[in-house]
């Protein structure tokens, strides 16, 4: 058997490598000029939209819930068909998450199932780009809008998808990405929140360095000395280092050639499962232009473990992404309980990713192809 094949995997090149190098010989490892230029660069790619970059896609979401007001007494409406910092994130904040179901072609959330879940109590509606694709913004906005509360999108999958030529990162009051090595551009480990509004925009920039005030004009002691800074509202250290920043920004500038490698190998895909049977292939709606983060099949018939375990065994890294995010124990102790959202639900029982990352290489994916087509042919 030849190697193991990743279902997801970095592109690192000698740019990259050289981006690093510069910061680690220069005089700023954190807290400096790579940090504003990064986030400059990802704002090019948001059409505009201001961005703050911090450690973790997790740090992303809870920076935004924070700046959207959740807390104690609210309720956010997402979709149980992600990754559970979706919700964790506002769960650690005091709220409530009420899960709604999600459209069976895109896995996103349904603006309908949000408005039936929206209440008085309602803070935020946040939605997941699954696999890449956006979700239906124009509708869940409505929905936002109706409630008087931020529409939130958590882009881990999507930096660099459009909706009718807009791109993710204007869709949403906020957008959240994550830029961990499988995602579509990385730090390493990294983060960011884009966000519209110029007030929240100084909120999350805040919150992100431990609430410091060092503006002289906004100082409550200003007299008190060169050094003194403030903390007038509780934050958290969620700074990105410069290096890590660099990283992105090199990154970034490969951003559109990711795009068209991963497109093309989501078009070899189709072509290549088209008639394999027992398939469902990855849906794409009139306007939306993806970022393909996963390639995510449906396998029928009950033979979704069957073929994991077959493509596991025979060296090809197939993944499931993901369980319901109500499955897991910690929201079952907090009462939840499964058959909730059954769209979402009959999505996961036949849902597995395939290999896909630009690096992937045609006999890698011939590779893929010949062993799903021996399983279920």
């Amino acid at each position: 058997m030849t190697g193991v094949l990743p279902y997801g995997r970095q592109s690192v090149d000698e740019s990259d490598i050289a981006a690093v190098t510069a910061v680690l010989r220069g005089d700023w490892l954190t807290a400096g000029p790579a940090v504003a230029a990064f986030e400059e660069a990802l704002a090019e790619r948001t059409g505009g939209v201001p961005c703050v970059s911090v450690t973790s896609g997790t740090a992303a979401l809870h920076v935004a819930y924070a700046v959207a007001g959740v807390g104690p007494g609210t309720e956010v409406v997402t979709t149980p068909m992600t990754f559970v910092a979706t919700a964790s994130m506002a769960v650690l904040l005091g709220a409530e998450v009420v899960f709604a179901d999600v459209a069976p072609d895109t896995a996103n959330l349904d603006p309908e199932a949000a408005a039936a879940a929206g209440s008085p109590r309602t803070r935020a509606i946040a939605a997941v780009d699954y696999a890449g694709h956006p979700a239906d913004y124009p509708a869940l906005g409505g929905v936002a809008g109706r409630l008087g509360v931020p529409l939130i999108a958590d882009a881990a999958h999507s930096l660099g998808s459009t909706w009718n030529g807009t791109p993710v990162g204007a869709l949403a009051d906020l957008t959240t990405y994550s830029f961990f090595p499988t995602k579509n551009a990385t730090t390493g480990e990294g983060g960011a929140v884009a966000v519209k509004d110029p007030a929240s925009l100084e909120r999350a920039r805040l919150f992100r360095r431990h609430g410091l005030v060092r503006d002289p004009g906004l100082l409550r002691s200003p007299d008190e000395g060169g050094w003194h800074q403030e903390v007038h509202t509780f934050g958290f250290n969620y700074r990105l280092p410069d290096v890590l920043c660099a990283l992105g920004s090199s990154q970034l500038a490969r951003l559109a050639t990711f795009k068209e490698r991963r497109a093309r190998l989501v078009a070899r895909y189709n072509e290549l499962l088209a008639d394999v049977p027992g398939l469902t292939l990855p849906a794409a709606r009139p306007g939306a232009d993806p970022m393909w983060h996963l390639y995510a099949v449906r396998v029928l018939d009950g033979r979704r473990r069957e073929v994991y375990e077959r493509m596991r065994a025979a060296g090809i890294g197939v993944q499931v992404n993901y369980i319901p995010a109500y499955w897991h124990p910690v929201f079952e102790d907090l009462g939840y309980r499964r058959g909730m959202c059954p769209a979402a639900e009959a999505f996961y029982a036949e849902q597995l990713s395939l290999p896909l990352f630009p690096d992937l290489t045609r006999g890698d994916q011939d590779r893929v192809v010949e062993s799903l087509r021996d399983i279920l042919t």
